[in-house]
């Protein structure tokens, strides 16, 4: 089986050979910022979403953006190509660049870029499998709203999730308000109506949650934007995770206890089959040269 190929600053090479300095700021002090996207037919989903979080993000810490949307579009594209990804998920990583070790920062630094493919978890048109939640201790830093690479508290989170049988961490605040999940996001029906929490730096703004929110609205779905307590989450009818990596997803328990009948609910169901529809229909097109 050939070598699954990564673009690193600019180059397309086999993954033994992908290296970076040991010096690089993204090493040393997570000094970096991503982006996940899905791989649908062979196409990136909500990419200009994704890129403009992601010059947001880079501009949260000062990191140039080196690139245009469409040259990157065409790179990540022939990236998808070269490893025959029909679907799946895409990595694309930004570091400040390399330099000797210090906290401070000039702009002199040279970032490095990298992407690569992986293959799907759970196929997309297929019905997706129910899955766990474990509840743990929200640690991570306040800009959350910052898609950085600092993600020890999601692994310890997730980690500890893995180890008791649960797909997925749900992060909770010391006042018992329900965040976010470990690396997606969380919403829940109660009455007919979905909840999400509203976007704030205490939160990701995910991309998959916000296309799902158009769908929600275009579909006339009774939503409502506000924190909420680990209490309301455990009395819902429904509820469900959302990310680029496994699009929208049904929980059953949460710290084993069921969520409604513990299956996947007409409303998970209906938004993730709106969900992928408009991900066909709004596949990025670049600008006429």
């Amino acid at each position: 089986m050939s070598e699954r190929i990564i673009y690193l600053n600019g180059d397309y090479i086999a993954e033994s050979e992908a290296k970076l300095p040991v010096f690089d700021r993204g090493l040393l002090f997570a000094d970096a910022v991503y982006e996940g996207f899905g791989i649908l037919d062979g196409q990136i989903v909500d990419f200009i979403y994704h890129m403009d979080r992601l010059k947001r993000s880079l501009g949260e810490l000062t990191i140039p953006m080196n690139f245009s949307i469409d040259e990157m579009f065409h790179a990540l594209m022939r990236l998808i190509e070269k490893n025959n990804a029909k679907s799946g998920f895409l990595y694309l990583h930004v570091t400040r660049g390399a330099g000797d070790r210090a906290f401070h920062y000039h702009d002199q630094y040279v970032p490095n870029l990298f992407a690569f493919t992986q293959g799907e978890k759970f196929a997309a048109d297929a019905m997706p499998p129910v899955i766990d939640l474990l509840t743990y201790p929200d640690l991570r830093w306040a800009r959350r709203d910052i898609k950085s690479t600092n993600l020890l508290a999601q692994v310890m989170a997730k980690h500890a999730a893995n180890q008791a049988g649960a797909y997925e961490a749900l992060m909770v605040d010391d006042e018992g308000f329900v965040t976010e999940a470990g690396s997606s996001s969380f919403f829940f029906i109660k009455d007919n109506v979905l909840y999400v929490r509203p976007v704030s730096n205490e939160i990701l703004h995910g991309i998959t949650r916000q296309t799902m929110l158009r769908v929600a609205k275009e579909r006339d779905i009774s939503l409502i934007e506000r924190n909420y307590t680990l209490d309301e989450v455990m009395a819902a009818d429904e509820a469900l995770i959302t990310a680029s990596s496994i699009y929208v997803m049904p929980v059953g328990n949460i710290d084993g206890k069921r969520i409604g009948d513990g299956k996947a609910g007409a409303f998970t169901l209906a938004l993730r089959e709106g969900y992928l529809a408009k991900a066909r229909a709004e596949f990025y097109t670049p600008k006429a040269s």
